[in-house]
């Protein structure tokens, strides 16, 4: 029986109530945490099969610390917890173990740990920090050895190691540090090994020291407490009286980081050199935070440095330290010879030593060029590569670990401008990147953690299932196939129908009105999703979010989507089927100015069908189901979802609610008649015995009276008297 007030029948004056109670108890949206700067695109959640990665782990190794890609990128050497591994990653999926050499610390030198107060579960073990290629048949590693650091030489043939014999191993003071959580780098230079470290148990001496080679070994002097930026030459042989074995031609310039009217980036966490044709053309990428934390969040900034504007700022004048005030001042004064930061033919004089060890600050800043300037997030590493587009630009392209597990794709454009390309989660708790090593060659990044390493496709192409999506995501890995009419990887640039648009991720150009035998609209419109409305349910139609960048609203063909009947919730759209809700709906994306459907429903029913827009005709479709509510009986075949937990949750919560409500407005009269009461009568009758009708005026005592604080009953705030 239908009613006649509002022409709806039972079930759906049910579904109708129940649809607009839906809508109450759903929880609202929040907005996610992205913090201030660029926002990727694509975000992959850990474990979300539209980014395939392949994980190496063992049971028993931990610690994947080091990484190193052998000459023909075929070989990871990896470099763990008392053990270096070798695997193979010539071909796709998961690295598979080639050779493992174990390298454990001693067990003296495990016990002299634990005597000095060190973890003998966390600390005193064999942690692996340099790992480098020494020649055709050796590699050169060092650790930490229980706080013992140590070096040796292992072996290789075919990517098989060899073992590790004791007599090998010798002292790696200042090449590895004696802490684990020490910071450390290391780099080996025509036979030589260049290292910055912790010189001492406690981690209060840095040093940056050069190694192995047919030269001296040289040190930093204990003085210089605060390395950074550095330059020295490698032809440096060090001082015959002044300066024994120590660097004559260190010199120190500050790397600015910042942007107009913000504190600087002074923390470098990482930093690569990206070479190029001319060494003039070759520049720096690092990885910054600052100190200085503004409402307690963490931000960090990526910079890049010309290396011909470092090599100008070392030639530049030099700082020196004015003892009376401590502070530096630019040094006007002749200079010596030979130069500080120079190499003489014979030893220099004491003289030129002496100006040498108090002048090694340059005067000028090295100044960056800030990329990429994100909040929320601490980069850890990067490791950095170019990629050519279609319009035959190279671009770089960097990959950032942070310190929570997530791993960016940022690509910087011609106008100096990082944009993020996609966020992989991957892990599901968050811990550090320790590492990051990229296999061109495997066209892959390997991520080194604490339980293994992930290898990460350095692109997704096939992601983007159309022409529009593929163009919006200015990844210059991938490009729109107009014969396969798929997003592909861009492996030649010999493809001149394939197409791109790096720079300004036009759809509207790239994908309709380019020159190169483009179509006539762009191939952006999905198939029409055949939706059949089910009686005495709630529809919902799913709007995949293919960009974060982009703003979705639904739309029903040429008319609105009627409110009083649907909601948009978490970008779904519910809808509550009745007469004249059928029809198309989409849900529309904008993105860059540029409009396109991301997914297109046709709703109807068996008893009452539409005939499809004759300009919709050729256009694939297909029937769907679709999440429903059951609001009323009928079968479906459907899937459905179920409200009703969040129905009885909110139902409960109502009620507790209007109880406490109900229970303060009575409680508020009958407290106050209470305290008229107790105000009026000062006592409680005896049992059983009832109040007069009437009462006779209080007699107010004599003002001689006094009240005592002993006479305060603390439970009904009568007062007693007591005569003066």
């Amino acid at each position: 029986m239908a009613l006649p007030a509002l022409g709806l029948d039972p079930w759906s004056l049910l579904g109708l109530f129940f649809f607009q109670l839906l809508l109450l108890l759903l929880p609202p949206l929040t907005a996610g945490a992205g913090g201030q700067g660029p926002m990727p695109r694509v975000r992959y959640s850990a474990g979300d099969p539209r980014r395939a990665l392949s994980l190496f782990h063992q049971k028993g190794l931990q610690d994947f610390d080091t990484l190193l890609l052998s000459g023909g990128g075929n070989t990871l050497y990896v470099g763990v917890r008392e053990a270096v591994l070798a695997l193979d990653v010539q071909h796709p999926g998961a690295p598979q173990l080639r050779s493992m050499i174990p390298w454990p610390a001693s067990d003296r030198k495990k016990h002299e740990c634990a005597l000095k107060k060190k973890s003998s579960e966390t600390q005193c073990f064999n942690f692996i920090r340099v790992l480098v290629s020494f020649n055709a048949t050796h590699l050169y590693a060092c650790g930490t050895f229980a706080f013992s650091p140590a070096c040796t030489f292992i072996e290789f043939r075919d990517s098989q190691l060899s073992p590790i014999s004791e007599k090998t191993v010798m002292e790696g003071k200042g090449q590895s540090p004696f802490d684990p959580a020490h910071k450390h780098t290391a780099i080996l230079v025509d036979g030589m090994l260049y290292s910055g470290t912790m010189n001492n148990f406690l981690g209060s001496e840095p040093i940056l020291m050069r190694t192995l080679g047919p030269r001296p070994v040289l040190k930093t002097d204990t003085f210089l407490r605060w390395l950074q930026c550095k330059d020295a030459a490698p032809n440096d042989m060090g001082g015959e009286k002044l300066l024994q074995k120590k660097w004559t031609t260190f010199l120190k310039a500050q790397l600015l980081c910042t942007q107009p009217g913000q504190l600087p980036f002074n923390v470098i966490r990482h930093a690569v050199l990206l070479p190029a044709e001319s060494a003039a053309e070759a520049r720096v990428y690092a990885v910054f935070t600052s100190q200085w934390q503004v409402g307690g969040t963490r931000s960090s900034a990526v910079c890049s440095f010309s290396l011909s504007d470092i090599e100008n700022v070392f030639k530049g004048q030099f700082k020196e330290l004015n003892k009376e005030t401590s502070r530096w001042m630019t040094y006007v004064n002749p200079e010596t010879s030979p130069r500080p930061g120079s190499c003489a033919v014979g030893p220099s004089s004491d003289k030129a030593l002496t100006f040498m060890k108090d002048h090694f600050l340059m005067d000028e800043q090295v100044v960056g060029t800030p990329l990429l300037v994100k909040s929320d997030v601490e980069y850890t590493r990067l490791t950095v590569e170019t990629a050519r587009g279609l319009d035959g630009h190279s671009y770089v392209v960097m990959y950032l670990g942070t310190s929570t597990g997530f791993l960016h794709k940022a690509v910087v454009s011609q106008a100096s401008r990082a944009y993020l390309v996609e966020e992989i989660q991957l892990f599901p708790e968050p811990e550090p990147i320790r590492n990051l090593q990229l296999a061109p060659s495997q066209g892959a990044v390997f991520a080194g953690f604490s339980g293994g390493v992930w290898r990460v496709p350095r692109a997704n192409c096939s992601v983007y299932e159309s022409c529009v999506d593929c163009v919006l995501a200015r990844d210059p890995h991938c490009a729109w196939d107009p014969e396969s009419r798929v997003c592909s990887l861009l492996w030649t640039l010999d493809l001149m129908s394939w197409k791109q648009d790096m720079e300004r991720g036009n759809p509207e150009w790239a994908c309709a009105k380019g020159p190169l035998g483009r179509s006539h609209r762009p191939q952006s419109r999905p198939l029409i999703k055949e939706v059949l409305v089910v009686p005495n349910s709630i529809l919902e139609l799913p709007c995949p979010h293919l960009s974060v960048l982009a703003s979705y609203r639904w739309s029903r063909g040429t008319r609105t989507v009627p409110e009083a009947s649907s909601a948009v919730y978490n970008g779904s759209l519910l809808l509550l089927p009745q007469d004249g809700v059928g029809g198309l709906y989409q849900c529309i994306a904008t993105e860059n100015g540029f409009s396109y459907p991301v997914v297109s429903y046709w709703v109807h029913s068996q008893d009452q069908p539409l005939a499809l827009d004759p300009e919709l005709a050729g256009i694939p479709r297909e029937r769907v189901q679709v999440p429903l509510t059951r609001v009323g009986g009928g079968a479906t075949a459907a899937a459905q979802r179920s409200y009703w937990l969040h129905f009885l949750v909110v139902t409960v919560l109502l009620a507790l609610v209007l109880s406490g409500a109900l229970i303060v407005l009575l409680a508020s009269p009958l407290g106050a008649l209470r305290a008229r009461g107790k105000v009026q009568g000062c006592g409680t009758l005896p049992p059983g015995e009832k109040a007069p009708l009437s009462r006779e005026p209080r007699v107010q005592p004599p003002k001689e009276s006094r009240t005592s604080a002993t006479d305060v009953d603390a439970d009904n705030n009568c007062l007693g008297t007591e005569v003066a």
